[in-house]
């Protein structure tokens, strides 16, 4: 049974038909990319597996259950967690509180718990704290902790973004974009350290419109064009694809 089902799923905006008919299938323990141009309907795609945004029509499956149109923090806690293309930061909050907003969403803690403290809470709040700070020393943000979010370098806050996304414990990592804005050293850096999260048994989703990073890491390849699923095969065939080559990567096979 795959681990994520994408069953014909349709997103329209008012005449807009952002995902067209899409479906698709990943593994358990896969490393998958997803690619496409400006449009082609990857970010919606991911809004709608991850819940912020209901599919017009079509199913999503998690686990071999339906999480079509469950809110984005029950989908958290059945087991997805996710970037964001643009950064959803809390400048103002400290790096590890950052962080620790991820461990939360995954456990069962109400305002209840939270004001009357009821046997458990403490329980609970150290799992939180052993959570943030094990997704820290993941990502190697553990010596910036204390600093706040607005004070770290832009690529240290792509990596704070995946430790919050790590503190939810996911069995699948939903990765939106997360090389935009990086240099090369850096997007090299993060090749390897998705590269180890995928060694360790994680499951991943990426959508990256760095083509050598994803033809590089990236198992598989599903590509989108105009909404619709064009191709879903390994690297070096999806760079085969006339489809593909017409669509986003040029008319010409690369040499």
């Amino acid at each position: 049974m795959p681990l994520l089902e994408i069953d014909h799923v349709t997103r329209r905006f008012g005449g807009l038909v952002a995902v067209d008919d899409v479906s698709g299938a990943i593994a358990d323990g896969e490393l998958v990319g997803l690619i496409g141009p400006n449009g082609a309907g990857k970010t919606t795609l991911f809004n709608v597996i991850c819940g912020f945004t209901p599919p017009s029509s079509g199913e999503v499956r998690f686990a071999g259950e339906a999480i079509t149109g469950l809110k984005p923090w029950r989908i958290c806690r059945r087991g997805i967690g996710r970037t964001f293309q643009n950064l959803r930061i809390f400048p103002n909050m400290t790096v590890f509180d950052n962080v620790s907003v991820g461990a939360v969403g995954r456990l069962d803690i109400g305002p209840i718990d939270a004001i009357l403290r009821p046997k458990g809470a403490q329980a609970r709040a150290a799992a939180v704290s052993a959570a943030t700070w094990a997704a820290l020393e993941r990502t190697g943000l553990a010596p910036y902790a204390h600093l706040l979010a607005a004070d770290l370098p832009y690529g240290r806050r792509k990596y704070l973004e995946i430790a919050r996304a790590l503190a939810t414990s996911p069995r699948l990592l939903v990765l939106d974009e997360p090389a935009a804005g990086l240099n090369e050293t850096e997007t090299a850096g993060l090749a390897r350290f998705i590269r180890d999260l995928h060694a360790e048994g994680l499951t991943i989703l990426l959508v990256e419109h760095d083509m050598s990073l994803v033809m590089s890491i990236c198992e598989r390849v599903m590509v989108l064009a105009s909404g619709r699923k064009i191709a879903d095969a390994s690297p070096a065939e999806v760079q085969r694809d006339p489809l593909v080559l017409e669509a986003y990567l040029g008319a010409e096979e690369p040499a």
